[in-house]
Formats: C-alpha cells, structure tokens, sequence
C-alpha cells in the first residue's frame, strides 16, 4: 500500500466517516455526499484514517494539511539525536605504546557517551591466525 495520502477523486470505496471542515464528526455518509460537500465549502477531501472501516476522511485544505505534515515530521527529525559511533583500527603486530594510546582514546570515547567499533585488520598470513586478534582484545 503507498504511503501517499488520497486526496478527492483518488478514494475508491462506497462510504466515509465524515469529519467537517470545523472538526465535528458528520458520520457515515456515501463518497459522492462528501465529495459534494467538500466541493460546496471549497475544500478538499482528505482521507486521514485508511485502515478504519469506513475510512475516515476530513475536509480540509489539503495544500495546507501537506505544509503542516512536512512541519512535523522536519521537527521530529530536529529532535532525534544522532548516535555517533567512533571507530578504532588496530593490527594485530602494535606495539605496546601505540595499544596503549589507542585504548586510551577508546575508555575516552566511552566516557563520553560514544559508541566505540573496534576494528582489527589482518594481512596477508595474519589473517590464517585469529587468536592473535582476540589476545588483543
């Protein structure tokens, strides 16, 4: 099912629960009724509940209905925090003082609130050998 709301002409099915341009329930009335009385007040038809039974569709400006929804779903997204996930390579042959250092920045990026991924890259014969990664963790 698309997630594009019908609007008008584009809702295919016999009756609606009818909301007014006011917000008040009208009740269940046949599409060519409320399409008529969306035409009469200069409004549109917009079906705002698809999976009611009937479905629910409301008078409303839908230019100004699509401005509202974009609006909303731009603030939620302001909202939401990114997670950051820093990320640590590693071979397995370091010396001591680079793993050190290396582990260091990773407790550093924990306390912080990051999320770390350690990433352990192998060459050649190094890859015939995994202990030597674990070992290292």
């Amino acid at each position: 099912m698309s997630t594009e709301t019908r609007v008008n002409e584009r809702i295919r099915v016999p009756e609606v629960r009818l909301i007014g341009p006011g917000g008040e329930q009208v009740g269940i009335v046949r599409i060519e009724d409320a399409l008529r009385v969306a035409a009469d007040a200069d409004l549109d038809l917009v079906e705002v509940a698809p999976d009611a039974r009937p479905p629910v569709c409301k008078i409303m400006d839908y230019g100004k209905f699509k401005y509202e929804t974009a609006q909303k779903a731009r603030e939620s997204r302001k909202n939401q925090q990114q997670t950051v996930v820093k990320e640590q390579k590693l071979r397995p042959k370091i010396d001591p003082h680079d793993y050190e250092t290396k582990k260091g920045h990773v407790i550093r990026f924990l306390e912080a609130g990051s999320k770390v991924k350690v990433t352990i890259m192998f060459r050649g014969r190094e890859q015939s050998r995994p202990e030597l990664g674990y070992r290292l963790l």
